[in-house]
């Protein structure tokens, strides 16, 4: 498989496992920068660092779930997602997450494989 489609077949599955990390036993999570509570299926990964930077674009301190009004409409609602992320992980690892994101990242097509191995194993936990 092409690394283009490995990168977004993470992509999927990071995206459910963060979801689903957050939900309840209903499969229902709250959007981290409103508070709105859908179904799983209805929600989004909400990135605090653009998923452009790949050294955090699957990095669970950078992702949280969110409704698709604030990660899309509103570019992540990215003040609110800052401030909250910053008072919940605390100042050093808020800094760090950002210094990490500015890193420059190659990742294998081995790589890939193991975190989609890694994630996808994590969602079946969560899911049972």
């Amino acid at each position: 498989m092409s690394k283009s489609k490995l990168k977004k077949k993470l992509d999927a599955i990071f995206s459910k496992y963060i979801r689903w990390y957050y939900a309840d036993a209903n499969g229902y999570v709250e959007c981290y920068t409103c508070g709105v509570t859908k179904p799983v299926k209805e929600m989004q990964c909400g990135h605090f660092q653009s998923r452009r930077h790949y050294a955090t674009r699957w990095h669970t301190d950078n992702c949280k779930p969110q409704c698709v009004k604030c990660n899309m409409f509103m570019q992540g609602n990215i003040w609110v997602y800052g401030n909250k992320l910053k008072a919940e992980i605390g100042n050093v690892k808020f800094n760090k997450l950002i210094q990490l994101s500015n890193s420059t990242v190659k990742y294998t097509q081995q790589d890939y494989e193991e975190m989609i191995a890694y994630y996808k194993k994590e969602l079946q936990i969560l899911c049972k």
